[in-house]
């Protein structure tokens, strides 16, 4: 009896000890109070400046700010003379104290403008300045400045209120209403349709989900200039699939229906047409649909005739269109083409006076230049060459002897500046032919006005989150556009450099040691269309937190991304499984040489949307270089994911089934060899919850261990829930801690 207590009691003690020795062991908790400010404050963007305009008149500059704890937006004005600011109006003036409301057109609307923040999420000017159309909770409100005088629209029963907008005339405002477009007469506050017959299945007026999600579209009709007719588009969805969002949460709700296009099935059939604003007849464009399928943009508040683009279902030619509204007829103005796929921009045509109009095209090289076009189309001057690497045009100006575009680029991709072009010096005398407007290091946007009047430009740095200051017209700074901001009570330990042929970016702990090897974790997005490597502090605030946990992570910019010419960004068509992935491991060794305290035999990689496809990709491929991986919301078969984003890269299946089957991360799940988290909300309309499970399926009938964390009701945008945004890099921490360990 003595002989078995004594027994029990050692194996006890023995218990004990293991249990202590396994506490002495574990690591030290994580401090997520950073995690839960940055959460909390929206990455801290609550308090700071948004969507600033400049009123008609130049003399205000309007724009929407939150409290820093309080996600609600209200109006705010900014006197351009006295640099004094004041609040305008706020969700509760205009709502009487009652709460907002969306409706769930509303919030998908809002998820493809990546719109987090609730209260007032827009404002449009009447052609005076005088007045301002405010949308909010499912209501219209017309706001006189002069007087304050605040007016609801009498819109009608059934259907939400989307895309409002002021007649060019300021005497009548329209929107989508039940699928169809309306006006309502402001004088007199009475509501007329001007289309009918509208329905889920054929809408009027409402850009279909890839124009919104992929061509950065996000309007489905257009008013005349002269406020007498508007151009719609009616959206077909009769063949399109129709895809279901459950919420397994709440099983008693009827899944949300979408019709989703996948690569290789029918797109929505697309035709625009222009009808009275009184309602009547609608004069159908006539194009070749056949050739032609997408209805990529329209511009006509600035030109006497509708131009439109329209790309084949390849992408690989796009054809500049102007309309006879009379007719229906179309003349082509200009054709882009590509072996690979052409580029959109929603900016351009450009009204640059003398019957002339701006044009983001390609070179005979394929690279983008800033072209001055006749009417006719035909090229005039090359006005910004591609040398300079023009990204984006933010305005244009004209006359009959002189233009001036505003465009933003630049030559170091981690950067983006404002410039401004003029091609004679009738226009701002004072100023270079092609000036920079912006030089300080860093990315930079700007928003303008009349010719002669304010600008704004908000500006990023790696020391600073975005400021927006207010410059005159002769460029000199009238003030700063308030922040309430909280600050992050640290600065990033960056560095943005150029390894080998890579841009990159390191992240170190502020408590570095360069004595020690660090475990790596490779920050990765990857994907075309989007710079990750850029010199802005907003980027590499939670990379920071990550290093503090004990590694150094580290960010390559692969070939596909923009701003580096055609034949880098064009490298990846068809090839999205290789030439990305084998990119990212180059730039990470070239990295680890470069830098001794990297500890190449402990990698881990994370990433979110194409990232997370990218995270997965790299540890199912190459176990050798990443021993961890955390993949957020990742495409996991490309056949799942939406028509114009795919095959602009992968081809049109049947043709291209080899890009896919390469690309797929389902037929390499039995190779899985390394730790491997999958993490993806369930109500994702953007990159479909099935993505995740179809990979955990595969790796669960291959026999390979893996975690998975669903997020119930979370959509693509995580980061909207701060608790979610907390938990989830706190668990990811943790992950890597688990499988990388800590520095030696």
């Amino acid at each position: 009896m003595l002989a078995r207590m004594k027994i029990t009691l050692l194996l006890v003690l023995a218990v004990l000890l293991v249990a202590t020795a396994s506490r002495a062991a574990d690591p030290a908790p994580l401090d997520t109070s950073f995690l839960k400010q940055f959460a909390e404050t929206r990455r801290f963007q609550l308090g700071r400046p948004q969507n600033p305009k400049i009123s008609p008149d130049g003399k205000t500059v309007l724009f929407l700010r939150a409290e820093p704890g309080k996600p609600a937006l209200k109006l705010f004005e900014f006197d351009v003379a006295t640099a004094k600011t004041r609040e305008l109006l706020s969700p509760q003036v205009l709502l009487k104290g009652g709460e907002e409301n969306l409706t769930p057109e509303e919030k998908a609307r809002r998820e493809r403008m990546r719109l987090s923040a609730g209260g007032i999420a827009d404002f449009h000017f009447d052609p005076t300045g005088a007045r301002l159309l405010v949308p909010l909770s499912g209501k219209l409100f017309v706001f006189e400045r002069a007087n304050e005088n605040v007016t609801e629209l009498k819109t009608g029963d059934g259907g939400s209120i989307l895309d409002p907008k002021w007649s060019p005339d300021g005497k009548k405002v329209s929107y989508v209403r039940g699928f169809d477009v309306y006006v309502i007469d402001v004088a007199t506050n009475t509501e007329s349709a001007v289309t009918k017959g509208g329905t889920a299945l054929k809408p009027h007026g409402i850009a279909e989900f890839v124009a919104q999600e992929e061509m950065a579209r996000f309007t489905g009709y257009w008013w005349s200039p002269d406020s007498k007719f508007i151009a719609y588009q009616e959206t077909d969805h009769t063949s399109v699939e129709t895809w279901f969002v459950a919420d397994p949460f709440k099983p008693d709700q009827k899944p949300l229906e979408q019709f989703y296009p996948r690569p290789g099935k029918k797109n929505a059939a697309v035709r625009l047409g222009v009808v009275p604003a009184e309602g009547g007849e609608t004069v159908w464009v006539k194009w070749d649909v056949k050739e032609y399928e997408y209805l990529a943009a329209v511009r006509w508040e600035d030109t006497s005739a509708p131009m439109i683009q329209v790309q084949d279902r390849k992408q690989q030619k796009l054809l500049l269109l102007s309309v006879d509204t009379k007719t229906g007829a179309t003349a082509k103005l200009l054709e882009e083409k590509d072996a690979a796929w052409v580029n959109l921009s929603q900016e351009v045509p450009r009204n640059a006076g003398g019957q002339r109009f701006v044009w983001l095209g390609a070179n005979a090289e394929g690279d983008a230049e800033i072209q001055l076009r006749n009417s006719d189309g035909v090229l005039n001057e090359v006005l910004v060459p591609a040398a300079k690497r023009p990204g984006a045009v933010a305005k244009a100006y004209g006359s009959k002897i002189a233009a001036l575009v505003v465009y933003t680029g630049g030559t170091d991709p981690t950067q983006q500046h404002v410039y401004r072009h003029r091609t004679t010096p009738q226009l701002l005398p004072n100023s270079d032919k092609d000036e920079p407007l912006t030089t300080e290091p860093g990315v930079h946007t700007a928003t303008f006005g009349k010719l002669v009047g304010p600008y704004v430009v908000t500006s990023t740095t790696l020391k600073a989150l975005p400021v927006s200051a207010v410059f005159d017209h002769e460029g000199k700074k009238v003030g700063e556009l308030p922040s309430v901001a909280v600050e992050p009570n640290f600065k990033p330990n960056v560095t943005v450099e150029k390894v080998g042929d890579f841009y990159t970016a390191i992240v170190r702990p502020k408590n570095f040691d360069a004595k020690k090897k660090y475990p790596v974790i490779l920050d990765v997005y990857g994907g075309p269309k989007h710079l990750h490597v850029v010199q802005a502090m907003r980027n590499w605030l939670v990379p920071q937190w990550l290093a503090d946990q004990g590694f150094v992570v580290v960010a390559v910019d692969n070939r596909g991304t923009p701003g580096r010419g055609r034949e880098w960004e064009r490298a990846v068509y068809q090839k999205f499984g290789t030439v990305p992935l084998e990119d990212q491991v180059k730039g990470l060794h070239l990295l680890c040489d470069k830098f001794p305290e990297l500890d190449r035999d402990r990698v881990g990689i994370v990433g979110w949307s194409f990232g997370g496809y990218m995270a997965a990709n790299g540890v199912l491929r190459k176990p050798d270089v990443f021993k961890a991986a955390v993949a957020g919301a990742p495409v996991t078969d490309w056949e799942d994911y939406d028509t114009h984003y795919t095959e602009r890269y992968m081809g049109v299946l049947p043709e291209a089934r080899k890009a896919y089957d390469d690309a797929s991360l389902l037929p390499l799940a039995k190779d899985l060899k390394r730790p491997l988290l999958l993490v993806h909300g369930t109500a994702d309309d953007n990159v479909y919850y099935r993505h995740s499970l179809k990979l955990a399926d595969a790796l669960f009938r291959a026999g390979r261990d893996f975690e998975s964390l669903p997020l119930p009701g979370v959509t693509h945008m995580y980061t909207s829930d701060p608790v979610v945004m907390e938990r989830l890099w706190a668990r990811t921490a943790t992950f890597f801690r688990k499988h990388l360990g800590e520095p030696k």
